[in-house]
């Protein structure tokens, strides 16, 4: 596992600033950014992407409130207030007779009101720094793209995020590498949620967020859809560009895991139930091998007792040589990285639970709004 995230990050391509002296393009883009119940992030977000560097002649910001039962309305009219590139729109009640699941319904409603050249869409948990808009738009634009996506530097400001995050940031990089997701040869498609810049015209021509209503992970659908009708997408890196915080507690951690884990992995239960055997493996087992091989090997008078106490030392040097690695190559935190363990269980419980929410719809939601298949 860690020579193969080497292998793969190694080669990995990263936003690159905007070359000095570069003009702003003739062209127009819109911000969008879709938010239900944001009231600890709107604020935030939204004067972050205020301060940005213009990406390019002429450029707005719209946040979308959809149907939020708190203030972020309020917060988010009081960050943008007299700012003229700034406007609210209410998403509105979705359709009865329709399934919207997720931001597909409040990013459709935006791009139905705006005739931006380029539109992009920007979760209220990330924070950008002020030459990213800048940055993306300048290598959108260079290489013909009609999809850009970043991978933002996640942010892990509690207990449960050090346990699961690290961990399956490192099976996302393995399970979709950025070099394939960039070769237009390759099926392979993958696209990072909270920045999506779309070339307007190629975001029409696929359907927009309208054509992945049902869609939980709709970021996914939509590469699928980018690159199956013969548009451009590219990945990069972007860790120096925004960043992250997905999960504020433990409550959300497990809703937003097992609301995806089954459909990341293509909705195969054989290879979702692996997917977390294998984390189990990697992870839980050696810390739970290690105690009762110590005994074994302490009482035991063969000198091969003490190959298992020697294997699950083995094991968790290589969980701890994976993090050192995470360190230097993203500005990973060593934070309690011996709890690996714990977070391997977890991930492992998270596994069967996704399979058991996404086909019985029994749990399944997202912000707390179901995602049942008859909703």
């Amino acid at each position: 596992m860690l020579a193969l995230l080497e292998r793969t990050f190694g080669v990995a391509p990263t936003l690159q600033p905007a070359p000095p002296g570069t003009p702003l393009a003739a062209t127009s883009c819109t911000v969008v950014v879709p938010a239900y119940n944001e009231a600890d992030n709107i604020g935030d977000c939204v004067r972050a992407i205020l301060a940005s560097e213009a990406p390019c002649q002429h450029w707005s910001l719209l946040v979308v409130d959809d149907d939020s039962s708190d203030a972020t309305a309020a917060l988010a009219q009081e960050a943008g207030a007299g700012d003229p590139r700034f406007g609210l729109l209410a998403a509105g009640v979705r359709p009865q007779a329709e399934r919207w699941v997720g931001k597909n319904w409040a990013c459709s409603r935006a791009s139905s009101e705006l005739e931006s050249d380029w539109l992009v869409f920007i979760d209220a948990d990330v924070r950008v720094t002020p030459g990213a808009l800048r940055a993306a738009m300048t290598d959108a634009i260079a290489h013909g793209t009609d999809l850009l996506t970043l991978a933002p530097r996640l942010s892990c400001g509690c207990l449960a995020e050090w346990l699961v995050q690290p961990i399956i940031t490192s099976l996302l990089g393995l399970g979709f590498p950025i070099e394939r997701a960039n070769d237009p040869t390759d099926p392979l498609a993958f696209a990072a949620g909270p920045f999506l810049l779309f070339r307007s015209q190629a975001y029409r021509a696929i359907g927009g967020h309208g054509a992945v209503a049902g869609e939980v992970v709709e970021d996914l659908a939509l590469a699928r859809a980018i690159k199956g009708q013969g548009f451009r997408l590219r990945y990069l890196l972007g860790l120096d560009w925004l960043t992250l915080r997905m999960y504020r507690d433990f409550a959300a951690l497990w809703e937003g895991w097992t609301k995806n884990w089954l459909l990341g992995l293509d909705g195969d239960v054989a290879k979702a139930l692996a997917a977390g055997a294998l984390v189990l493996q990697l992870y839980a087992v050696p810390w739970l091998l290690l105690p009762p091989a110590l005994v074994l090997a302490w009482r035991s008078a063969l000198s091969l007792a003490w190959l298992p106490a020697l294997a699950a030392l083995l094991a968790i040097a290589l969980q701890w040589a994976i993090r050192l690695w995470s360190r230097r190559r993203f500005g990973t935190p060593l934070n309690w990285w011996w709890l690996a363990g714990l977070g391997g269980l977890v991930i492992g419980a998270m596994a069967p639970v996704s399979v058991y929410k996404t086909l019985s719809g029994r749990g399944w939601t997202w912000r707390g709004r179901s995602l049942h298949m008859e909703q």
